[in-house]
């Protein structure tokens, strides 16, 4: 546990690999069977037309490409040595394996990635995609993140997610074992979720013994579902005191050893409607540090193994 007094992915990257590693995003120009009309047209409530991509895929940039530029560009920010192939829009084990396979050596045919991480549903997996995504970890560590949101199926049903929590709990059973470590992402402030349903979603994900969490506060994309709601009136984002209190309250019923990936949003400032304080990402992690501390609180605090 680091002194953040929780688990952090960075300090967790540098033991492994000794040095600063990153994550370059990819657009692999995947869809999604909750877009394509396999289970709906709509997609998520909050997801708009990039599927929380860069959109790069559309501009027919190359996976190589992609690398290339973000690769140059992180090692002069954060004096990155080493990186992670995330394939992060819309959903990436949505494909035949022999697309899969292109995809993702070509992704890691660049020496300096150490690492696949595969943004993907719970219901887009299947024994030969784990088959091919666990010969990877012969060279390369690997993580597959299930996206989850809630563990309340009216929540998955509100926002039109097209699986159960019953879907996620297969997932993380079938994928165990197999040397690929798994990361949930999660959303808090879903429409009609209390604190209580957030802590109930906490102690689900930490009783099926992920590997890894993403926490989410819930922003409001332009030209999505969600942001009708919002103008209409009948959703409204929660302020950042309260996004904070629910993140410490989710942190203290995890394990202490789940790797923290994330604690809130990264939104895009040009297709952002709100909530506007979450473009100041460093200010809500300090806050949420600050909030630790003074309660005298950790990751893990609260934890209640089953």
């Amino acid at each position: 546990m680091s002194d953040r007094r929780y688990n952090d992915f960075g300090g967790y990257l540098s033991k492994r690999f000794g040095c600063r590693v990153q994550k370059i995003t990819i657009d692999a120009g995947f869809s999604c069977p909750n877009r394509d009309g396999t289970l709906s047209f709509g997609g998520c409530i909050y997801c708009d037309g990039n599927g929380s991509g860069s959109g790069a895929a559309s501009r027919t940039e190359s996976i190589n490409k992609q690398i290339q530029q973000a690769k140059y560009r992180l090692a002069a920010r954060y004096k990155a040595q080493k990186f992670i192939a995330y394939f992060q829009a819309f959903t990436n084990t949505y494909a035949p394996c022999d697309i899969l396979r292109k995809r993702y050596d070509e992704a890691l045919a660049d020496s300096k990635m150490v690492g696949l991480a595969i943004g993907t549903r719970p219901d887009c997996i299947d024994e030969a995609i784990l088959d091919l995504i666990e010969e990877y970890t012969a060279t390369h560590m690997v993580w597959i993140e299930y996206g989850l949101q809630s563990k309340h199926n009216r929540t998955l049903e509100k926002i039109n997610r097209g699986h159960t929590f019953e879907y996620f709990v297969r997932a993380v059973q079938v994928t165990q074992g197999r040397n690929i470590l798994i990361c949930a992402h999660v959303i808090l402030g879903l429409p009609g979720e209390s604190r209580e349903d957030v802590i109930d979603t906490a102690r689900a994900v930490a009783d099926l013994g992920v590997d890894g969490i993403k926490i989410h506060n819930l922003y409001i994309p332009k030209e999505t579902p969600l942001a009708r709601l919002f103008q209409e009136g009948e959703y409204t984002v929660l302020d950042r005191q309260t996004d904070v209190t629910w993140v410490v309250a989710f942190l203290e019923r995890l394990s202490p050893t789940v790797i923290i990936q994330r604690l809130t949003g990264d939104p895009d400032p040009s297709a952002l409607l709100a909530p506007s304080w979450t473009l100041n990402k460093q200010r809500t992690l300090g806050l949420i540090r600050e909030t630790l501390e003074a309660k005298g609180t950790w990751q893990g605090k609260l934890y209640e193994p089953t």
